[in-house]
């Protein structure tokens, strides 16, 4: 494998199993969050290099959708092994590209993204690709070339969610992950070769959404689409893979609630809920951004959230002490400040943070941890999507009104319920829209449907429906 500081200058594909010049001209340069500084940079994928990576894909499958499930099977978990051992470098990269901490590039954005992919070769060994149905036989077979899209936040967890199970399936895949954080990907290509995959199983493209991203959704030869991103973005794929009936999968935004109910543990309920809501700096979808509480208990809440969020340590994503690190560029920690802003404008109080910049941290985009008490479920900062260490405390009158104030967003992704009496937190969660939901405590089951309702997104990733997710059903019937 190629030194990490020649990866990330090297500007160049990875298209049936070697690395290729790019055909295009455009770069994109790489900067650390930490320092602003440029790490390195990597090519704009043009449609031509989109073209060779996706004929690569196409001449791979017929020879890797027929070969046994079992050697396809082996090979994820070969690959996985190869992850394990490169573990290290792979969790440098994140903490240069990403801004994770070390605390977590290794042990979650690594750990989590091998436990995943190890996670549907159990599930594709008793998959029933075949099976009878009356007096029918039901084949699930692979959807062919398989174009991934990958945002920047857990870079290497979402590729995760996509490639193995894409693999296990039988499909060939093109990804194109964040020109932001594109390093993890093309290292992870390397690991693939080293795996022992088939060339052309595999192949990665840099490059931004307008052209590359548009390029593999609107090619001829790629047979669905599996993005993960923004709900704007998404709109935006699920548009133009609909010209063409392409089988598409969109993973996008939430705002999800920690609802608390007033009989909770109210300390560990809210304990709980903000260290969840700050992971990877508050940038993953599943963040429990709105802490729900009833009216008597806001003031109490309000203050614990502030504790604990005050106590949390935010510098050099190196140390191994820091607990947030910065955003991931200069854009995030406009937007992030911005929306701070607009809470204040629009009534909020911050308990503590804000948006004026972190003491002692001249460079690198570094946001004060936010505390919003007061807010009111028609703010700006209770809709939208923050995307950073921010968390809104929202009061409620009764069990009703908690449960519409969870409902009321666009988005229906994650969420959790918290009582003492489980029944109840059962009976309230069966209220809540949303595809994802915790009962008193955060968990993460690689083995369940990953997804949402609304405007979170089309299709479930991980699990059983993951793996359907790139399997096309025919039905075959003897009828004489």
């Amino acid at each position: 494998m190629l030194a990490i500081e020649d990866l990330f200058t090297q500007r160049r594909h990875w298209i049936g199993g070697e690395w290729h010049e790019a055909r295009g001209t455009a770069s994109f340069g790489v900067h650390d969050p930490s320092t602003e500084e440029v790490i390195g940079a990597v090519a704009g994928g043009s449609c031509e290099d989109v073209d060779d990576a996706v004929e690569a894909a196409a001449k791979a499958l017929p020879a890797w959708r027929a070969a046994p499930l079992e050697e396809r099977l082996e090979l994820v978990s070969r690959l996985c092994d190869v992850m394990e051992s490169d573990a290290g470098a792979l969790a440098e990269i994140i903490t240069s590209e990403v801004g994770a901490p070390v605390a977590i590039a290794g042990p979650a954005h690594v750990g989590l993204a091998v436990g995943i992919a190890r996670s549907f070769i159990d599930v594709a060994r008793t998959f029933p690709f075949e099976e009878q149905v009356g007096r029918s036989t039901l084949l699930r077979e692979p959807v062919g070339v398989v174009g991934c899209i990958t945002p920047w936040n857990l870079p290497l967890i979402l590729i995760s969610q996509k490639l193995p199970g894409a693999l296990a399936a039988g499909c060939t895949v093109v990804l194109k992950p964040s020109e932001l954080t594109p390093f993890s990907a093309l290292r992870l290509a390397e690991c693939t070769a080293a795996a022992g995959l088939p060339p052309g199983v595999v192949n990665v493209v840099t490059g931004d959404g307008p052209i590359t991203g548009e390029a593999i959704v609107t090619h001829p030869k790629v047979d669905k689409v599996s993005f993960t991103g923004s709900t704007r973005a998404g709109r935006r794929v699920g548009s133009l893979a609909a010209e063409s009936v392409k089988r598409v999968s969109l993973e996008l935004g939430g705002k999800s609630a920690n609802l608390i109910l007033p009989d909770a543990d109210l300390e560990r309920a809210v304990r709980t809920g903000v260290h969840q809501a700050t992971f990877n700096a508050g940038q993953s979808c599943i963040a429990w951004s709105r802490i729900l509480v009833r009216e008597d208990q806001e003031a109490d809440a309000t203050g614990l959230a502030a504790e604990v969020m005050s106590a949390m340590r935010v510098g050099d994503p190196r140390d191994p002490d820091t607990e947030i690190g910065p955003l991931v560029s200069a854009a995030a920690l406009d937007r992030v400040r911005g929306y701070i802003r607009s809470g204040v404008d629009e009534g909020a109080r911050v308990a503590t943070g804000g948006p004026d910049p972190v003491p002692g941290l001249d460079r690198g985009y570094y946001v004060r941890p936010t505390v919003l008490s007061g807010v009111s479920p028609g703010m700006t900062v209770a809709q939208q999507e923050i995307f950073g260490p921010v968390v809104c405390v929202i009061s409620y009158r009764d069990e009703a009104d908690a449960v519409e104030i969870a409902n009321a967003t666009d988005y229906g992704l994650h969420g959790a319920v918290w009582s003492s009496d489980p029944e109840r937190a059962r009976r309230v969660a069966m209220h809540v829209r949303s595809g994802m939901l915790n009962i008193n405590g955060y968990g993460f089951d690689p083995y369940a449907p990953f997804g949402g309702v609304k405007q979170s997104g089309v299709g479930r990733e991980l699990g059983v429906e993951g793996l359907s997710a790139f399997l096309e059903t025919k039905v075959v019937q003897v009828c004489g």
